[in-house]
Parts: structure tokens; sequence; C-alpha cells
């Protein structure tokens, strides 16, 4: 049995299409349905059921394609442990991260692998933490940046890489905006602009407003946004305020159209998180991905140590005085 025949036939499952997969595989859609027919052959029952153009996978494909699925991968880490053998790393690699390390940190982290190493492939799967660990857990990813930890899932292997400081962010027009910071009593009534539920930002912070003796359940939230770029422009247009990560609003506050401002008697922090399976064996690319992640968030915490506590990654984050 061809390897090329189960890729041919898992991107017939991916896609439910004969004709996507041929197109995507580079292959006249006979081809593909050869293929198809071979391996029901060779196992001796139908493999996917059609409903129009639309195609599924029987009971038996199902397992077949999760079985699949690891020799490709496996087939894959062959080339790729050879490749680094002689030093010659080339492949792709499929990364996770929540939201915010997702949009704001992990694209200025990569750049000195891509130096290193400019026949990989990044692909980067960009989603709430819920979603990422999922994905991990069912081998869509092999690691990833998260902004949540998960205790009820041990065969996850977590690793703290980064701590990310949350303020609250206000339009400059704001009655708090010239404020150096603010006590959580003087935000509890401010119309919140809020991510949707499964967002870790939400999460730590339902988990600080009730720790700091608040109901979170009385928050004012006037809006949910279903992502962070939504809610920035939301406090822009000054809908409500918010409490946001630095890393996604310090261009913001250093142009002057937002506020981000410390709450003094709340720890508006949340770790993030190196995650990959416990006990999965990485790819070359993936464990040498994770050994350049490792090292490039301790620097970046040695360079962050000094800095003031409002600071961000690697600049300051202060809320503008006039």
């Amino acid at each position: 049995m061809e390897i090329k025949r189960l890729q041919v036939f898992n991107k017939v499952v991916e896609l439910q299409s004969f004709t996507k997969a041929a197109e995507a595989c580079g292959f006249s859609q006979p081809t593909v349905s050869e293929h198809i027919r071979i391996l029901e052959e060779s196992f001796g029952g139908k493999l996917l059921e059609r409903h129009g153009r639309r195609v599924s996978p029987t009971a038996v494909g199902k397992i077949l394609y999760q079985y699949a699925r690891r020799l490709i991968q496996l087939e894959e880490d062959t080339f790729q442990a050879i490749e680094k053998f002689r030093g010659d790393m080339s492949g792709t690699l499929v990364v996770g991260a929540s939201n915010i390390p997702g949009s704001y940190l992990l694209p200025r982290l990569i750049g000195s692998f891509r130096a290193k190493y400019p026949a990989i492939k990044l692909v980067m799967k960009i989603s709430d933490s819920h979603d990422i660990c999922r994905k991990l857990i069912e081998n869509f990813v092999e690691i990833a940046i998260l902004g949540a930890d998960f205790p009820e899932e041990p065969c996850l292997e977590l690793i703290e890489v980064f701590s990310d400081r949350l303020l609250l962010v206000v339009h400059p027009n704001h009655r708090l905006a010239k404020k150096a910071s603010v006590k959580l009593a003087e935000i509890v009534g401010e119309p919140f602009i809020f991510r949707d539920k499964g967002s870790g930002t939400r999460n730590v912070l339902t988990q600080i407003v009730e720790k700091s003796g608040f109901d979170p359940f009385s928050l004012n939230v006037v809006a949910e946004f279903g992502n962070m770029e939504a809610i920035r422009q939301g406090v822009k247009a000054n809908i409500g305020v918010s409490i946001l990560s630095t890393l996604a609003v310090e261009e913001d506050a250093r142009q002057g159209s937002l506020v981000g401002l410390p709450v003094e008697d709340a720890p508006f922090c949340r770790p993030f998180f190196l995650t990959r399976k416990r006990h999965h064996i990485l790819s070359p690319i993936a464990e040498e991905f994770q050994r350049h992640l490792l090292a490039e968030f301790e620097e970046l915490n040695r360079l962050r140590s000094g800095q003031d506590v409002i600071g961000s990654f690697p600049f300051s984050l202060l809320p503008p005085h006039s």
C-alpha cells in the first residue's frame, strides 16, 4: 500500500470532495477515483459514502483516516530526521496558538527560526484556547502556545514561558484616561466589551474579579466580540472599556488612540504556556522549533525583567498624559 494513496484518501475525507482533492493533489479526478478503488479493494469494503457531490468516510473509512494520518506523519518525520542529520531541514510544521500569542507574540519570535531554516514552512492555526487544546489532542497541531492551562487534560504537558499583563483599556476622552492607575471598585460599573466565552482573557478576568470579592455576573457587559481587533475598534469608538493584553494595544497606546491603565488591587496577569502532548515524540522540525521558542522566551523575559511593571514585550506601554 503506497503512502501516496493514503494521502489522496485523507485529502478526499478532509475536503469532502473528489474534485477538490484532485485539485489539491495535482491529479485528475479519475486518478483520485482509481486510488480510492484500489484502497477499497485492499480493505475489502467501502471507505467513502457519496451524498451527491459531497463524500464522507464510512465507519471503516474513519478508522483508516486516523491511522493514515499517523503513517503520513511518520513518513514525513523520517525524512525530516534524515535531513536534520544532514543539516538540511525542510518540511511543514503546523503550530497552534490562542488569539493573543498567535496574533501579537509568535509572529515576532519566528523570524530568526525562518532565517535559520528557510526551507521550513510554518502553518499557524489561531483560535481560542479550548479549540487549540482540542486540535493538539487530536494531532492536528504538534505544538502550541496557549493562554490557559487544562488540568482536566492529563495528556497535555505545559511549560509556562511568559506572563501576559492585562490593562484596563479606555478611550482617550474617558473620565479615567488621565489617571496613572485605577482600582477595581472604580471600574466594575463601567460598560465593558468582552471576548466571547472560551477566551483565555475572559476566563482570567472572571476569576480575578471573583477573587477580589466582586460578582463577575454583575459586570455591565454591553457587547461581546469574537476577536481582539473588534474589541480594540469598539473601545476606539467609545462603546465601552475592556481588559486587554498589553501586546494587543501597545501600538495604539503609543499613538494615543487608546489608553492603558494598570489596575492596582487586581493581579491582571495570565501565563502563556508552551503546550504539547505528553509522551508524544515530536517531529524533528517541531523539536527544533520548541528549542527555539524556549530560548527566545528566555531572552525575552530577561530583557523585560528590568522594565516597568506596565512594560510590554519588548516595549513599555505607559498611559499617555498631557
